[in-house]
């Protein structure tokens, strides 16, 4: 059956199941398709009905992709341009859906399934599906060459350290610097890009806590997957299609103070929640985290700065609290250029003028190889 045929089939199934009410499991799948289609084979029915259900409850042509090893997003460009990031960059695949109508019909459903509406009307959708996978969707004309997916795909591996170690993340000194952070109770933030390893490594320092500390885990999408027995996780909600029930990181930041946590840890901090976040940091929360976007060490500040504007803090105040709250950054190399892992540690110092800056202790020695097509070997040096 060709891409078109299995699209329209599988929206006859939809339309049957609304006609007669009833819920499109298993059993009404089967027993429609087998009156839509009555002259097929057993095996072609067998073959039908997992199309059916692959787009009715999972994720249709890019199930598929989800297999590949290493895999972080799926981008769709337009119905025709897919492409995935396996950490070595992206690239094009073959997947493609039968025609722009058919992921578009694809994406609402996908919004559906998270009490949401993709139309004309709401033109665009962000939501996490049951599966952990985070989904946005923007419709033409926003989006000028077709309808826009973006699929975040979380982890299924937990890391410690160690394993990243032993994957070349970092050498021996950065580990122990590292694992030493985490000892002793600085607080710490994870910058860097998009697919650089930010929240990989989070997990990874956050496995090696305490076992007696209570991590109370902020989050806009549940990504963070810790090895360690005492985490809660509470996550942002958006408004609904009425624009009610809206819960903002802030606010979530808000209501962690009054959950005895030992180490609040938001998983990026994008927004106005920087100002309560430093509130609490400020009041004896030692070891906690987060992550930021950040070319590199030097711009988190300024970085935390232009946040904290924008929250109606007093730049001086910014600084106060960020130097008091945090100890060190930790920067991630640009995943599109370098092999991931940790580009260079840094510590915050406090100027003359009462600024916040960040110095580098340790860093990353990159060494380009001969041949292109054999990596090469971190080196990390300490800096004095």
């Amino acid at each position: 059956m060709t891409s078109n045929k299995s699209h329209e089939l599988v929206e006859q199934v939809r339309a049957r199941c609304i006609e007669q009410g009833i819920k499109p499991d298993v059993r009404a799948v089967t027993e429609i398709v087998r009156q839509l289609l009555p002259a097929s084979s057993h095996g072609d029915l067998v073959e039908l009905i997992d199309i059916v259900l692959s787009e009715i409850f999972g994720l249709g042509p890019i199930e598929g992709l989800l297999l590949l090893p290493g895999l972080t997003d799926v981008l769709v460009n337009r119905f025709d341009q897919v492409w995935v990031d396996q950490g070595q960059g992206l690239r094009k695949t073959k997947v493609a859906w039968p025609s722009e109508q058919a992921a578009r019909d694809f994406a609402s459903h996908l919004a559906a399934l998270g009490h949401r509406r993709l139309d004309d009307a709401h033109p665009f959708v962000d939501l996490q599906l049951e599966n952990g996978i985070r989904f946005h969707a923007a419709l033409p004309p926003l989006a000028v060459a077709g309808i826009a997916m973006s699929f975040r795909v979380p982890s299924n591996q937990q890391y410690t350290l160690g394993k990243l170690l032993v994957l070349g993340a970092f050498s021996e000194s950065i580990y122990d610097k590292l694992t030493q952070i985490v000892a002793d109770r600085k607080s710490f933030i994870i910058s860097g890009g998009t697919g650089s390893g930010k929240t990989t490594l989070l997990a990874a320092m956050l496995s090696h806590v305490d076992k007696c500390h209570r991590i109370v885990v902020i989050e806009d999408s549940t990504e963070l997957d810790i090895n360690h027995p005492h985490v809660v996780k509470v996550q942002s909600r958006l408004a609904n299609s009425e624009g009610f029930g809206e819960v903002t990181m802030t606010d979530l930041v808000r209501q962690t103070l009054r959950m005895r946590p030992d180490r609040i840890v938001v998983g990026e901090v994008r927004g106005t929640e920087i100002s309560d976040l430093l509130l609490a940091l400020n009041t004896g929360h030692n070891g906690s985290a987060t992550t930021i976007h950040a070319d590199d060490a030097l711009s988190v500040p300024t970085r935390i700065e232009a946040l904290g504007l924008l929250a109606g803090l007093p730049r001086q105040a910014i600084h106060a609290q960020m130097y008091c709250a945090f100890n060190y950054v930790i920067q991630m190399h640009d995943a599109q250029l370098r092999p991931r892992g940790v580009a260079s540690i840094a510590k915050f110092v406090k100027l003359i003028d009462g600024t916040v800056t960040t110095e580098v202790i340790l860093e990353d020695l990159y060494v380009e190889p001969r041949d292109a097509a054999v990596p090469s070997k971190l080196k990390i040096q300490a800096v004095a």
